[in-house]
């Protein structure tokens, strides 16, 4: 989601580029009906015979927006001139370990820009973005009626524990927001959704395992706010311009991975517990607290978020 205003931008501003994307299969659902997008090959299993299919196609650059040792290999295996973004692991480091912030006050999408600009390619401000085939939009009919003239979204998931609300924090906040809610996640989050659906089951729509990744994509779109935690969905609502109330865990929003709406205006709430020693503990996140006591979601103010959730509505 992040590296879309990149390939949107080198398509609109290099005449006649052809862009191939290389990803995992597990992300490739996201690129699939991206216009910008000549072809999208996967890293499979076969490294060899993916080789020798990149090396057919005589690249005139590699963009590297990933730079880890792998993406070295490919580069190197290609030979063609290249450009990688800077991932500013000594800055991570010091602030994950010493919690010293030395990370400069810039998204990643604009690092992501840095590194095409010798290409003479410049971020045109439109954000990232999404594109939803027609038979991935959700018919109004495959939504309850008490979600039909408008709901939040509540995004339950997360790749990792250490991002997310506890499943008793987040009924806490759905019983307390009054508004129609459509909770959102994969089929993983099924069992949690249930749960907190449990409080109001008119109230509360489980969606979590009933739609693909395209359909809570719609979901997404049509909802009045969204409350998320740090997570694809969140990107997703961003490249919608939806509001967004995003609720931190041991991530913090200085490693530059906020909400991102280009040079548009919109409603982006960040929710964190400041003030706490350990946070954050990873750059990415752990499937338990390090030290158990989780204070990073368990002390956020319910009160608060369900405040500012109603508020928003309301406008």
């Amino acid at each position: 989601m992040l590296t879309t205003p990149v390939v949107r931008c080198l398509k609109q501003q290099l005449p006649g580029v052809e862009l191939h994307y290389l990803t995992k299969r597990s992300f490739a659902g996201i690129l699939r009906y991206n216009p910008y997008i000549t072809k999208t090959i996967l890293l499979d299993s076969s490294w060899e015979l993916m080789m020798h299919s990149l090396r057919l196609e005589a690249y005139d650059y590699v963009i590297d927006l990933h730079h880890n040792l792998r993406t070295l290999r490919i580069k190197r295996g290609l030979g063609a001139k290249s450009f990688a973004y800077n991932k500013l692991n000594v800055q991570k480091w010091l602030l994950v370990n010493f919690k010293i912030n030395n990370m400069p006050p810039v998204h990643i999408v604009d690092r992501y820009m840095d590194t095409v600009r010798a290409l003479g390619v410049v971020n045109d401000g439109k954000g990232l973005d999404y594109f939803i085939p027609e038979k991935d939009q959700v018919p109004l009919e495959d939504i309850p009626a008490a979600q039909s003239l408008g709901y939040i979204g509540v995004v339950i998931g997360a790749a990792l524990n250490t991002k997310k609300l506890p499943v008793e924090k987040l009924r806490e906040l759905c019983e307390k927001i009054d508004y129609p809610i459509i909770l959102l996640g994969g089929p993983e989050d099924r069992e949690a959704g249930s749960i907190i659906a449990e409080a109001d089951p008119i109230k509360i729509y489980n969606s979590c395992g009933k739609f693909n990744l395209n359909e809570s994509a719609d979901l997404v779109r049509t909802a009045r706010l969204v409350i998320t935690h740090d997570t694809g969905l969140m990107h997703i609502a961003a490249a919608f311009g939806k509001p967004i109330i995003s609720v931190w865990g041991n991530t913090v929003p200085q490693f530059g991975m906020t909400p991102y709406y280009g040079f548009s205006a919109s409603v982006s709430h960040m929710m964190e517990v400041k003030g706490l020693s350990c946070r954050p503990c990873s750059k990415i996140g752990y499937a338990k607290c390090p030290r158990g006591h989780f204070k990073c979601m368990n002390n956020h103010d319910i009160d608060e978020l369900a405040k500012r959730a109603m508020a928003l509505v309301r406008r």
